[in-house]
């Protein structure tokens, strides 16, 4: 099914608009995942039913540490059919308390040559409200996450309103919350990473929603102290963890002909995903752990393209790690050619658990180190 992909992906997705090419491939899976039996067996198909691949985490079993990332499912329409491709849950999200369209576009640029995607999407979505009727109704059993933020024109002093909004609206329907305050999409949003902004509103939703998990979700460009503060805030209020990281403004380093970046002028301000993020994303991961221990649940996304990537980030301390560019590039089947690596792996170390080896830096078995 891979190598099917790949051909599709390479002369058909490709020769297309990318916001049309995602809206085919989603659509696509929503007409398979409505037939009758249909996402059972999909699920026989994709998921690998095995103890050395679950983790225990917020409140959760999780069949699989590798979940889909927040952005590819923004409106909570395609829960069945994500969770339907061998993944261990799905995040959904950004929602808005109230709807909100795009930027104005174009949105969404594919850099191939990076492995990557550039995007400057802006919390598009119909509301949470409106997400959690579909998560009352969704068919699948499995584990969903969702992602809040503020509507564009809600006034940072006014921001805490707007998550609380967000997140008692779809709390009785998600397994746990994240707090986007990382998106480069919406002006100001970073600006609420600040301690001073960040305490209350973590406070405010808290309260709000009571025992369901919340963590929040950061951004790669912050430095070193920063992210130590966020780090020492997030236990100190009782955060269940973090996720990290949201994409990046960062341009260097990219392959992508210097050309055809300025070409995309449109999208000085939007977010890079992909490979280009990947070691930036590591970095940060390692210097969380660090801080926290295993006092809080990391979950590391950023440039995730194989097992390898997973098993690194695993070693690294993220208990969960979630992928949004690598399934776009890698197809339906790629998780699950994951998961068998996965545990595979994890057989191979000598653990019954891959969430035993979360932190452990572990050499990659067979290794010399």
């Amino acid at each position: 099914m891979t190598s099917t992909y790949r051909t599709l992906f390479d002369t058909v997705l490709t020769r297309l608009p990318p916001e049309r090419a995602h809206a085919l491939a989603l659509g696509s899976l929503d007409a398979v995942t409505r037939l009758p039996g249909s996402v059972g067996l999909l699920r026989r198909l994709t998921h690998i039913d095995d103890e050395l691949i679950r983790v225990r985490a917020l409140g959760r079993t999780f069949p699989s540490p590798l979940g889909v990332a927040a952005g590819l499912d923004k409106d909570a329409q395609h829960v069945d059919g994500l969770g339907a491709l061998g993944f261990g849950f799905v995040e959904v999200g950004t929602l808005t308390p109230r709807a909100q369209a795009a930027n104005p576009p174009p949105i969404l640029a594919r850099l191939p040559g990076d492995r990557a995607l550039l995007n400057r999407m802006g919390f598009p979505n119909q509301g949470a409200e409106a997400a959690a009727r579909r998560l009352a109704t969704r068919r699948s059993p499995v584990i969903v996450g969702a992602n809040v933020g503020k509507n564009r024109e809600t006034e940072l002093e006014r921001a805490a309103a707007d998550y609380v909004a967000a997140a008692t609206a779809v709390a009785p329907h998600a397994d746990y919350l994240v707090l986007n305050v990382s998106s480069p999409n919406t002006p100001g949003l970073r600006d609420l990473q600040a301690v001073g902004h960040l305490r209350p509103l973590i406070e405010a939703v808290r309260d709000a929603v009571g025992e369901r998990p919340v963590l929040v979700k950061i951004s790669p460009d912050m430095d070193g102290e920063d992210l130590d503060a966020v780090a020492d805030l997030a236990v100190e209020t009782g955060l269940a963890g973090i996720v990290a990281t949201n994409t990046t403004l960062r341009r260097e380093g990219l392959r992508t002909n210097p050309r055809e970046v300025a070409r995309l002028a449109w999208a000085e301000g939007g977010g890079i995903s992909g490979a280009p993020l990947s070691a930036r994303s590591l970095e940060v991961l390692r210097r969380l752990r660090g801080r926290v221990s295993d006092r809080l649940v990391l979950i590391s996304v950023g440039g995730i393209e194989s097992a390898q990537d997973v098993w690194e980030r695993v070693l690294a301390g993220a208990t969960l790690v979630q992928v949004y560019t690598g399934l776009v590039y890698g197809g339906p089947a790629w998780a699950r050619s994951v998961n068998l690596e996965l545990a595979r792996r994890t057989w191979a170390a000598g653990c019954p658990s891959i969430q035993d080896l979360v932190g452990t830096g572990a050499p990659e078995p067979g290794s010399d180190q």
